[in-house]
């Protein structure tokens, strides 16, 4: 009986070794500071559209993962949920409007209402890929 207690003892202390590791070093990992990112490409919303459009497989490999700054004509604000959304209309596509989709942070929510439609802004995003519609960015934040 003894042996298999301390069995039971050494798999309990590595399992919560293992534990304290997962938390440490993956759970408690901090995250990057997108708002402060240097952008690794700085280009046209209509550029980067077209890049996905003519040769999706190029593009991805360049852009995906990355961090852009974009320069376009705001074509869309869109609010749900205490989320807000930038979206450039570069195209009208068979399934409705097609361009670039931009995620903003929270804490540029508080941003977007002095924005309009129409007006040219420069916003930095992480490039999330392209769904044959849109492309797609993440924590996104406007450049001053």
């Amino acid at each position: 009986m003894k042996k298999y207690l301390r069995i039971f003892t050494m798999l309990a202390a590595t399992g919560m070794l293992a534990g304290i590791f997962v938390y440490v070093f993956v759970i408690n990992k901090s995250h990057p500071d997108y708002a402060a990112a240097r952008a690794d490409y700085a280009l046209n919303a209509g550029e980067i559209f077209e890049a996905y459009r003519s040769d999706q497989a190029a593009a991805s490999s360049l852009y995906d993962g990355k961090i852009v700054e974009l320069t376009g004509q705001l074509t869309a604000i869109e609010n749900a949920d205490n989320e807000a959304y930038l979206c450039f209309v570069l195209d009208e596509g068979l399934f409705g409007p097609e361009g670039v989709r931009l995620h903003l942070l929270k804490s540029e929510n508080n941003k977007v209402s002095t924005l309009q439609q129409g007006e040219w802004v420069r916003i930095k995003g992480y490039v999330t890929g392209y769904n044959e519609t849109d492309v797609l960015l993440e924590h996104g934040s406007l450049v001053q």
